[in-house]
């Protein structure tokens, strides 16, 4: 039996529902997904073993205007993928009308001359002439490699996909082993679950500044002790997160607690607080040491 692999990336505009195709794929939460644009700050591998394939897909941030250096580095490891991939998913909200930014993705997959999925996602949110007409239109702008009608959230399709993209993989090694499902390690998930908490709860003021960082992390076979830090760019945004009485940081360590006490099957007791550091999403040091910079990426 020939065995296949490949390298798969999800790209898009934000919002468009890439990370909830991902975990469709996996059928488990691998990457966080709010309504929050650039929701997802890291290229994030899932990987889905079968008996004759393994697909390793990468989950990338919504390309979008970058208005600071983070910005720019999202988009940087977006067009990383998109270059180094053996085929591109690119997932549009299908319930959306093609813009500007639909024009420049276009563009950059042009130029990777890498074969294209084009995935009309959020069906379910739509008529089927009106499902029908998107596909036309789509149809027009470039010669993909197949366009599929999808539902990532209801999963419809998802398998189909799945059966075709193995069709274009390459006769190739298993690069994970088959228990693996993602390249990132427990302090990063637990860091990321935190992350969707805060942007679920809070206002526009505070999302796209918030960055957390894991502390310590100590457990047993039944219990996880961790202490996180949430950084923010402004004392006003601290302000928020901390909340009357500090609701709003006992929320988010609650409502975190219980994510990740399902996730772990252990008891987690998590500590939360909050720091200043002003203007971290411009800085270049400060991106580094939270993991959205590589050292050579300032170009």
């Amino acid at each position: 039996m020939t065995y296949k692999s490949g390298f798969i990336a999800i790209i898009g505009r934000p919002n468009a529902g890439k990370s909830t195709l991902l975990n469709a794929i996996l059928k488990q939460k691998i990457a966080i997904t709010t309504p929050k644009a650039q929701t997802t700050r890291n290229n994030i591998a899932g990987i889905l073993t079968r008996e004759d394939a393994q697909f390793i897909f990468t989950d990338t941030p919504g390309i979008h205007k970058p208005k600071h250096e983070l910005g720019r580095s999202l988009n940087r490891n977006a067009y990383t993928a998109i270059a180094e991939a053996d085929i591109n998913f690119w997932v549009v909200d299908a319930t959306q009308s093609f813009g500007g930014g639909d024009e420049f993705l276009l563009e950059k997959i042009k130029q990777s001359h890498i074969p294209c999925f084009l995935l009309l996602n959020k069906i379910d949110l739509l008529k089927k002439e009106e499902v029908l007409k998107t596909l036309e239109e789509w149809k027009e702008r470039y010669d993909f490699a197949e366009i599929f009608p999808i539902s990532a959230l209801e999963r419809d399709n998802v398998e189909h996909l799945l059966e075709v993209v193995k069709e274009y993989l390459e006769e190739g090694v298993k690069y994970f082993p088959d228990e693996m499902v993602s390249d990132h390690g427990e302090q990063f998930q637990i860091a990321e679950i935190i992350r969707e908490k805060v942007l679920l709860k809070t206002n526009e003021e505070v999302p796209h500044s918030v960055a957390v960082v894991i502390e310590r992390k100590e457990e047993t076979d039944t219990r996880m002790d961790l202490q996180a830090m949430i950084v923010v760019e402004r004392p006003s945004q601290k302000s928020i997160l901390i909340g009357k009485q500090a609701s709003m940081i006992r929320s988010i360590r609650l409502s975190a607690q219980k994510e990740l006490k399902e996730k772990f099957h252990k008891k987690v007791e998590l500590e939360l607080y909050v720091r200043v550091e002003k203007n971290w999403r411009n800085r270049a040091n400060k991106l580094q040491q939270l993991g959205y910079l590589e050292l050579d990426d300032k170009q």
